[in-house]
């Protein structure tokens, strides 16, 4: 349950943030003077359609994308101010990233990709545990060809918990798996967020996963249109798509 303390703090915080690309003799706004809010133990979805400005958010959120114009904090850090180097140590410390696809390393074990961040993370955890928490203990030793596309979405989030975020970043995480899988894989992100606190992020187009979040905001042509709360989380088990 997260206390007054954390709800006053933000873990991040957007101010007016635009984001546009070149593209030929036009200019393509991604992002349309963004204001947002990331509350320290939420698990927040941020829900859209294809287009909306959700990857792009999330890109800079991670300090993987700079803002055309506008201020990004992280806690009492503005990573707006941070060159290239301050912005890979703030990913390398703080931020955990699980994509829609794996991104696993064929030739590598389950336990040797995860092992790829504790390697050079400050304080990380075993990549024996890592696994143990999302539920491969008994897949240690497989090879990616070797794990169904669930579990290697499972190994994909051991490696971003591993070195101990305290932010998770999610982009379509169940985007190429089934209904039934798609529903492990939630279900271990939710469980990972309750047991370690760590601040979450889903991005999905997918509205019926909304249920499973503190809170939902919704974009729209690069603008935050909405944001609700849940008064009742749904439990990944019980959401249909």
């Amino acid at each position: 349950m997260r206390d007054a303390t954390e709800m006053a703090a933000p873990v991040f915080r957007m101010v007016g943030v635009t984001r546009t690309y070149p593209m030929g003799e036009l200019e393509v706004q991604a992002l349309r003077g963004v204001d947002f809010e990331l509350e320290a133990g939420e698990l927040l979805v941020l829900l859209g359609p294809s287009g909306s400005g959700k990857s792009t958010l999330l890109n800079i959120l991670g300090g993987l994308d700079l803002p055309t114009t506008g201020r990004v904090f992280y806690r009492d850090q503005e990573l707006t101010e941070l060159d290239r180097d301050g912005l890979t140590e703030f990913r390398r410390a703080h931020v955990g990233f699980v994509f829609q696809f794996y991104n696993l390393i064929p030739s590598l074990t389950a336990r040797e990709n995860v092992a790829l961040v504790t390697d050079i993370a400050p304080e990380p955890m075993e990549p024996e545990e890592a696994l143990w928490r999302v539920g491969l203990a008994d897949r240690l030793d497989h090879f990616p060809a070797q794990l169904s596309g669930g579990e290697q979405q499972r190994v994909a989030i051991a490696r971003a918990v591993a070195k101990r975020p305290q932010v998770l970043l999610c982009d379509e995480p169940t985007g190429a798996l089934d209904v039934k899988t798609g529903r492990v894989v939630l279900g271990v992100l939710d469980r990972i967020h309750d047991e370690l606190g760590t601040a979450t992020v889903v991005i999905t187009h997918n509205a019926a996963i909304a249920q499973m979040a503190h809170r939902v905001v919704s974009l729209a042509d690069g603008r935050v249109s909405r944001v609700e709360v849940n008064e009742r989380r749904t439990s990944p088990e019980e959401i249909d798509w």
